[in-house]
């Protein structure tokens, strides 16, 4: 086959999220990701602020750390609940949730990083803004890789 046929019959990108915003079901796995994410937010702020104002622990370690626990959380219940992928064996699904999540950790870290030491901003207002922005990148990677059916 050559490269023209396989161009013209491989759906576009855009046809793709077209036709998967139409779906009912990815809605709803949007809204069991963002309540699962809130948990997760709210275990990694926890986290965070305990380790970095009552434990005194530089933010970025305390950043890890609080990314450490909230993996945890999080994977387990978008394993069982966000994605239903209980069908799927849970190493080859942990271990990609776990590559997904670094490289959203990377950049919520990088997010992190320039508005604390660039723009001035408080740690823990840096750390929700971070988290926040590196989400969209998170629930992308673990839809199509980390769980996909």
């Amino acid at each position: 086959m050559s490269e023209d046929a396989v161009a013209v019959d491989a759906p576009t990108t855009r046809t793709r999220v077209r036709a998967g915003l139409r779906r009912p079901r990815n809605w709803l796995e949007v809204v069991r990701f963002a309540t699962v994410g809130a948990s997760g937010y709210v275990v990694n702020l926890a986290v965070f602020s305990v380790l970095v104002h009552a434990a005194s622990v530089d933010y970025r370690v305390a950043a890890t750390a609080a990314f450490v626990v909230a993996l945890t959380n999080n994977f387990v219940w978008h394993r069982i609940w966000t994605f239903r992928a209980r069908g799927g064996h849970a190493g080859s699904q942990g271990a990609r949730f776990f590559v997904v999540s670094l490289t959203a950790f990377a950049f919520n870290l990088l997010v992190l990083h320039a508005l604390v030491a660039g723009l001035d901003v408080a740690e823990v207002p840096a750390q929700a803004l971070a988290v926040a922005a590196a989400t969209p990148l998170n629930f992308l990677g673990n839809k199509l890789w980390s769980f996909q059916a």
